[in-house]
This record gives structure tokens, C-alpha cells and sequence, in this order.
């Protein structure tokens, strides 16, 4: 006995199969969730370096930047000096603020604030703060000011 099968029964589907979908994109996901970078945050924290034992308050240190008769001047509190001379008067300044001070302390302390006119040039400022960070004082930053006084 033979059984005839109509084109009724074997009518196609209107519903698609998802299941293989899916099955890739939860493949997909676990592979982006492994090779994905992790979330950090950096924290920067200033420890002391070993061997200071003295956490001195050194007032800063304010070197002013301006235009002058001969060029440009750099003037560490009252005193004028050449560029060359910069860190070393600066050092001799922080030094003489309070004598527990040590050259390490001031190094590592000490804040130096570089003031400087508006019609003064932005790589001589720039020069000024490399100059105070490669004779290795950890503590520089620029002072601002208001260009136009208040009212």
C-alpha cells in the first residue's frame, strides 16, 4: 500500500530559525567580553620618596618672566639672573625660606610658580618651566593672572 503525500503537507514555514542566530551572537559576545580591554582608572598617588624623612612647608617660589631693557628678564623674588643660573637661585631661595630644608626637600616640595607678562613669548615661558623640571624640582606651574583688571 502506497500513501500519497499532498502539497499541503509539507507547506513551507513562516517563521524563521533564530536558533543558530542566536547561538552566534552569544559566541560573538563571549569573545568581545575576553578580548575586550579592562576598565581602569589611573590613580596618581605622590608618595614620598624613601630617605626624606622632613615634610617641610616651603612658601613658593615665584619667578617672574618679563620684558626688560637688554631682552628678556628672569627674576627669582627681587634678584634678576641669566637663564644658566634659574634653578640653582631658585634652590638657594627655597633653602634660605627655612634652614631644615635640604636640597632634596626642596626638589621634591617645593612649589615654583613662573609668573610672566603677557607680551613675553610662549616658548620662553615654556623654556622657563623645561629649565626648573630638568634640574628635577617635581613642583612647577604656571601663575595666572587676569589680562584685564576687574572693574
Amino acid at each position: 500500500m502506497t500513501t500519497h503525500v499532498t502539497r499541503q503537507q509539507f507547506a513551507p514555514a513562516a517563521e524563521p530559525n533564530v536558533i543558530p542566530f542566536i547561538d552566534v551572537l552569544l559566541v560573538l559576545l563571549i569573545i568581545f567580553m575576553v578580548t575586550a580591554p579592562k576598565p581602569t582608572t589611573d590613580l596618581q598617588v605622590d608618595l614620598p620618596p624613601p630617605g626624606i624623612p622632613y615634610a617641610a612647608d616651603i612658601p613658593p617660589t615665584v619667578v617672574v618672566v618679563r620684558h626688560g631693557a637688554t631682552g628678556v628678564e628672569y627674576l627669582v623674588g627681587a634678584e634678576r639672573v641669566p637663564i644658566e643660573a634659574l634653578a640653582r637661585t631658585a634652590l638657594a631661595a627655597m633653602l634660605a625660606a627655612d634652614p631644615r630644608v635640604t636640597p632634596a626637600d626642596a626638589h621634591y616640595n617645593g612649589r615654583l610658580f613662573v609668573r610672566a607678562d603677557l607680551d613675553v613669548g610662549y616658548q620662553t615661558v615654556v623654556t622657563v618651566v623645561d629649565t626648573l623640571e630638568h634640574a628635577r624640582f617635581r613642583r612647577v606651574a604656571i601663575a595666572a593672572q587676569r589680562a584685564d583688571p576687574p572693574a
